[in-house]
């Protein structure tokens, strides 16, 4: 499939996307995909008369190609997997074969590289992170490349414009899938209802499978509990909900959860978990 766009590079790319991405939400959709396609059928034919049902076409041909998600509209690396260049193609290295699924696989990646601890992840942290994906991946990077991908990254995804990533900005990078919870009725009442729910919850966040949660098993766990409450946390606010929930549920006070004691804070009582 021939593409419009072989001299693109991150910056260029930057441009493009912030310029349909007119609402700003993330993802090109709707009149502004219509927009995009048409832009894309000039470059393609600038001699050609662009017509509606002709930008259609080339619309469903693209889509179909490159709608990975299949809900009609462009998020940012299915926009790079079209129009980028392989070899400027940036947001490859965080390419997975499937969606990032545990939020404590996601906090582990977020611990490591919000080195300082601030509850955000600085440019020079970000430029860090995007060094050691190229080195996974083989990819040699010049220094001066490496701050236009890092400069880029950091206009894209930092929606709050402060300089910083905060959680939600490394989940959508990171294509952190739907809060495992979500699944869940809150609200059941009946014991095996809450005992099967205690169950499924305390295993898929027990990463390590030690019987308690540790760690970045307990930042999974806060931050998918919050989110239901609130959409959106930040790092520092997370901080605080961990030390309240250890501070409630960590009965021997060892630095974990153990599975009884986090039955105890959800009302179960441990014989019946």
């Amino acid at each position: 499939m021939e593409c419009a766009f072989d001299n693109l590079d991150a910056a260029g790319f930057l441009e493009i996307w912030q310029h349909f991405d007119a609402d700003d939400n993330g993802y090109i959709e709707g009149k502004e995909l219509d927009h995009f396609f048409s832009h894309m059928m000039r470059k393609l034919g600038p001699e050609d008369e662009v017509t509606e049902e002709r930008v259609q076409r080339l619309k469903q041909r693209f889509m179909s190609a490159y709608d990975v998600t299949v809900d009609g509209r462009l998020q940012i690396q299915e926009l790079a997997m079209m129009i980028l260049p392989e070899d400027e193609n940036f947001l490859l290295v965080f390419r997975r074969e499937a969606p990032l699924d545990n939020s404590v696989d996601f906090m582990k990646i977020w611990r490591k590289y919000d080195a300082d601890s601030s509850g955000y992840i600085s440019a020079v942290e970000l430029k860090g992170f995007l060094k050691d994906l190229f080195q996974e991946h083989g990819k040699v990077v010049s220094p001066s490349k490496l701050d236009e991908y890092t400069d880029t990254m950091m206009k894209i995804f930092d929606r709050s414009k402060d300089g910083c990533l905060d959680l939600n900005d490394l989940a959508r990078i990171l294509d952190l899938k739907e809060n495992f919870m979500l699944q869940f009725q809150m609200n059941a009442t009946s014991h095996e209802e809450r005992k099967r729910d205690f169950e499924k919850i305390f295993n898929h966040y027990d990463v390590s499978q030690t019987g308690a949660l540790e760690g970045v098993e307990v930042d999974g766990f806060v931050k998918d509990m919050m989110e239901l409450v609130r959409p959106s946390i930040t790092g520092p606010e997370l901080d605080k909900l961990r030390a309240v929930l250890l501070g409630h549920c960590d009965v021997n006070k060892d630095g974990k959860i153990q599975k009884n004691e986090l039955a105890l804070c959800l009302g179960l009582k441990p014989n019946k978990v």
